[in-house]
């Protein structure tokens, strides 16, 4: 059960960063799960000093949100070398 929570959270996540970030477009539900997943890993090692939160809350979601965000511009810096 746990997994399929983190997907839909990941997807949401993505998808309000994707959002944010003018991304929408450019990338599926697939990719969006990935950005959301792989951005609250990157939120939680910036924010929570290294560890991982199990739990979900809000606080948790506002990170793994602006960890998606960061991670969009690096790959936007990357790929246009501009952030949007």
């Amino acid at each position: 059960m746990g997994l399929i929570i983190w997907l839909i959270v990941g997807g949401v996540v993505g998808w309000l960063a994707s959002l944010l970030m003018r991304t929408d477009a450019q990338q599926g539900i697939l990719l969006n799960i990935v950005v959301g997943i792989v951005g609250a890993f990157l939120g939680g090692l910036i924010f929570g000093g290294g560890t991982i939160n199990d739990g979900i809350s809000l606080a948790s979601f506002l990170v793994s949100l602006v960890g998606a965000v960061i991670l969009l511009a690096l790959v936007n810096l990357v790929r246009r070398g501009s952030v949007r």
